[in-house]
């Protein structure tokens, strides 16, 4: 049988990459009654950027999380008006962060996973595809920055106890990266400890504590930050602005 009649599922285990854009949270911080990532940015939804940047990348696929209750006018209003075809699941967020990955991973097909906050709109496609080859060469990798300020680690009673070296020191961002059945391995080996996913906040500490894997930092941009309070939205438009003076 040639090659055109391939199954649906022939095809789908040929996938290299699939993103996993997180859009279900309530975004209770920004003090707004629409949900942060519908906020209009330059005539744009938040979630429009990160979604046109992944379009444009490499990925093969991408699974878009949101609130059960958002589907269809995701469906209608993000991406038939905006034609984002890579879109090849909307998955229904859960009730953590966690749980919402977890949906996104159990839809997804690619050997390799790239998590992604919806709220960081300002990832770029150089961004995307440095992390597709890092976790190629790694298979493990999180996006993120050298911290520019001094960091203190304070005590119980709010006392300065340690200043660590500011040299080693990253602030993380998303895209995450990992080999896609070693992450739902060790989300599902963590589900079955004791605490759970007590004190977890991002993708990464999972696999630091169950997938026992070294995770390479590759640098993003201090302009790919996460959209959380009304201060962000007027930074957000400025990034904007730069981006298309071709700054």
């Amino acid at each position: 049988m040639g090659s055109e009649c391939r199954s649906q599922s022939e095809v789908r285990r040929e996938m290299t990459y699939s993103a996993i854009v997180l859009a279900g949270g309530s975004g209770r911080r920004m003090g707004q009654e629409v949900k942060k990532q519908y906020m209009q940015l330059c005539d744009r939804p938040v979630i429009y950027y990160p979604l046109a940047a992944f379009e444009k990348s490499g990925v093969d696929e991408v699974i878009l999380v949101v609130s059960p209750e958002d589907e269809d006018f995701v469906r209608e209003d993000i991406l038939k008006k905006y034609s984002f075809s890579k879109v090849s699941h909307i998955v229904g967020s859960g009730e953590e962060r966690y749980d919402s990955v977890y949906n996104g991973l159990k839809a997804a097909s690619g050997k390799y996973v790239l998590i992604h906050d919806g709220a960081r709109a300002f990832v770029t496609v150089d961004i995307i595809e440095s992390a597709m080859e890092a976790v190629k060469t790694f298979g493990a990798c999180v996006v993120g920055m050298p911290a520019k300020d001094t960091i203190k680690i304070s005590d119980e009673e709010g006392f300065v106890s340690q200043t660590p070296d500011r040299n080693r020191l990253w602030t993380i961002q998303t895209p995450q990266c990992f080999i896609r059945d070693e992450l739902i391995s060790a989300y599902e080996k963590l589900r079955q400890t004791e605490d759970g996913f007590l004190g977890i906040t991002d993708d990464a500490m999972i696999m630091e504590r169950m997938g026992h894997k070294r995770i390479r930092l590759i640098e993003g941009s201090y302009d790919n930050i996460k959209l959380t309070t009304p201060e962000d939205i007027s930074t957000g438009m400025s990034i904007i602005e730069r981006y298309q003076k071709g700054e």
